[in-house]
């Protein structure tokens, strides 16, 4: 892996898209390594974060050898809101991907108190 890509990600509550503030976010590699971790900001953002990726040429052919993209893992928890896991998230070379999170208030999910939203990309049909 030669190249760059970023992952930033925006949290925010309901459907009006209301940003949060000190999210804890972790971003793992697919086997487990931490690549970072932070706080959102007050507009639910954290700073865009460096991963590396396959080198841009080696997805000008079909077919292939490895995926042109990285996948990671994301991690996000904040006191009172259902813990979010999205796994497999795809970088690309030059590329910001941006992973919004819509965090649901526990007090909308009685019971829910220890559930995480978990969601899976599938792979990308290069």
């Amino acid at each position: 892996m030669s190249a760059t890509g970023y992952i930033q990600v925006r949290a925010y509550e309901s459907y009006a898209q209301i940003p949060l503030e000190d999210v804890a976010i972790a971003i793992t590699a697919a086997d487990g390594t931490a690549i970072a971790m932070g706080l959102t900001n007050r507009n639910g953002r954290i700073e865009p974060v460096e991963i590396p990726v396959p080198d841009l040429a080696d997805s000008q052919t079909p077919d292939p050898p490895e995926r042109p993209y990285a996948t990671v893992n994301l991690y996000a928890h904040l006191r009172g809101y259902e813990q979010v896991e999205a796994e497999d998230l795809q970088v690309f070379p030059g590329i910001t991907t941006l992973q919004e999170l819509q965090m649901i208030p526990l007090s909308e999910l009685p019971g829910a108190w220890n559930q995480s939203a978990f969601f899976d990309t599938p792979p990308q049909n290069l």
